[in-house]
């Protein structure tokens, strides 16, 4: 599981019928001291996260397991909002 800032919203004109009420978020990976590391990706939604939440998402096929059907294609999914980090 890794960090991330949300830093916008992604929309799409036409998606696949088992897509249909997921949202997709533009997530800025950050590490432990909330620094950007890397490049931003989309990631669907899983934790009803807003514009600014820090989250934590996952990668690679886990990231459809969060998701309302049993299978769903996703690279990234946001699991949980982040109140705070303790370093």
């Amino acid at each position: 599981m890794q960090y991330g800032k949300v830093i916008g919203r992604v929309v799409c004109g036409k998606q696949l019928a088992c897509l249909d009420g997921l949202k997709l978020l533009l997530v800025q990976p950050v590490n432990e001291r909330q620094e950007a590391v890397g490049d931003a990706l989309v990631a669907f939604d899983a934790a009803r996260a807003g514009e600014g939440d820090l989250v934590c998402y996952e990668t690679s096929k886990e990231a459809g397991w969060a998701l309302h059907e049993w299978f769903t294609p996703a690279d990234a999914a946001i699991l949980g909002v982040i109140d705070r980090i303790y370093v």
